[in-house]
């Protein structure tokens, strides 16, 4: 059954390339197709039944505990948070076959002692390591669930907000051991690192599903999917304004749904991820499959693939969405020549933005950094029907290294009705125009006078 689906996926994705067109109606299918939602058995039990007061000060952590002991107990379960704000100095910790619903008017706020949230297993900015719990967390899980009209809230504009000034000696330590190949066992983190932690996250889990909540100011990442599979991402709302609040970051995973959501976030809406550097080249574990309509974007970037992508970026399908608000880049694809790894076949259509920075923007040399020994390769891009307004700089960047050209490029129904400079391609090979309009169309030639 495997090898038919990618016989189907190689034939439908050969048939897009053929025809320089977005096929939604084939390939979008047979993803959506692999894709479960969450099994949850009938059993359901209510937090203010363990002890949980939604008044805002008490401590419900031990109740919610005891509800997911109970789920556990159960094989599965719901666990329902009725209107009010619960406070948690600590993280909900999954189990399989488990739904957390928070009712209408309900609203998760998180303390933010670091002590409270125990060392786990997770990953930093692509780098595989022990650090501080995600808020929200689960491994090795299948068959799990957030949903409901209520909030969650990271609470991140306080103590975690003072780590981003503090990390860097954290960071770099998690490069080098990524880069040494040490032993994960020995990639100790926490105390005195200052690593902010992401709000929910689950890794090497499959049959997620993530729906209708609203997700607010989180120390780190919002919403961080690791090496997963089988996910489903749908009518989520933002409101998260701290620094690094991406939304939704696909790391490492396949067979991913994300619909309906509208977005508001002070970084990336969207950022599609495979690991960083070693780490990623050495797992081969690439984020594949991943379709994304009918969303609303808002904040710094809206669609991002890398820069941490070293096991590799295919088979990513965008498609009806439009933005509001200022962004920096509409459609940023980056990497550099220490990644390796590569980004091919994506398609985006039909997408509306507003005013930005840059429109398009693709390039194997971010930051200017690398030492060239693991050049990217990117290639099988196709863009059509998307519009902007007015951009501020550049509308189209594509930067390829010369030993690695990005390839097979092809830019369909582009509209840019202004912008600074017009486009700038380098080591590139094989891109395609048809109807691409920067400025005002123009038709006939005026007249000599």
């Amino acid at each position: 059954m495997k090898n038919l689906y990618l016989i189907a996926l190689v034939l439908c994705l050969q048939n897009i390339q053929s025809q320089n067109m977005f096929n939604k109606d084939s390939i979008i299918k047979t993803i959506e197709n692999r894709i479960s939602l969450p099994t949850i058995p009938d059993y359901t039990i209510n937090v203010t039944k363990l002890g949980a007061k939604g008044d805002g000060v008490k401590n419900c952590k031990q109740a919610f505990d005891k509800a997911m002991k109970a789920c556990s107990k159960q094989k599965g379960g719901t666990i329902v948070v009725p209107k009010g704000v619960y406070r948690l100095n600590g993280p909900i910790h999954f189990v399989s076959h488990v739904k957390l619903y928070l009712e209408e008017g309900a609203k998760i706020v998180f303390g933010s002692n670091p002590e409270d949230y125990p060392l786990v297993l997770t990953s930093w900015e692509g780098t595989t390591l022990y650090n501080y719990s995600p808020m929200i967390y689960g491994i090795n899980v299948e068959d799990v669930a957030i949903s409901g009209k209520g909030i969650i809230d990271g609470e991140g504009n306080g103590l975690w907000a003072t780590w981003k000034a503090l990390e860097e000696k954290g960071k770099l330590l998690s490069r080098e051991m990524n880069h040494n190949q040490t032993p994960v066992k020995e990639r100790i983190f926490g105390e005195g690192f200052y690593l902010r932690p992401q709000l929910v996250q689950f890794v090497n889990s499959k049959n997620i599903l993530i729906e209708d909540v609203k997700i607010e100011d989180s120390p780190f990442w919002c919403v961080h999917l690791l090496k997963s599979k089988g996910i489903t991402l749908r009518g989520l709302k933002y409101d998260a304004h701290n620094k690094n609040n991406d939304g939704l970051d696909i790391e490492q995973s396949s067979e991913v749904l994300i619909e309906n959501i509208d977005f508001n976030n002070a970084d990336d809406n969207i950022a599609i991820k495979a690991g960083r550097d070693d780490d990623g080249r050495n797992s081969n574990i690439p984020s594949e499959n991943i379709v994304i309509r009918n969303c609303r974007f808002k904040g710094l970037h809206a669609l991002v693939i890398g820069s941490e992508m070293s096991a590799g970026v295919k088979n990513v399908f965008a498609y009806n969405s439009e933005a509001s608000g200022y962004l920096k880049r509409g459609i940023y694809i980056k990497t550099n020549s220490d990644r390796g790894g590569y980004i091919k076949d994506v398609y985006a259509d039909t997408i509306k933005f507003g005013d930005v920075e840059d429109a398009i923007y693709m390039t194997s040399n971010y930051h200017g950094e690398g030492s060239g020994l693991y050049p990217s390769k990117i290639s099988n891009i196709a863009l059509s029907n998307i519009s902007f307004e007015t951009v501020s700089n550049t509308a189209i960047v594509i930067e390829g290294y010369p030993k690695f050209k990005v390839e097979n490029v092809s830019l369909d129904h582009i509209s840019i009705k202004s912008a600074k400079n017009g486009m700038t391609l380098t080591d590139t090979e094989n891109v395609t125009f048809n109807e691409v309009v920067i400025g005002e169309k123009q038709g006939v030639p005026s007249a000599v006078h």
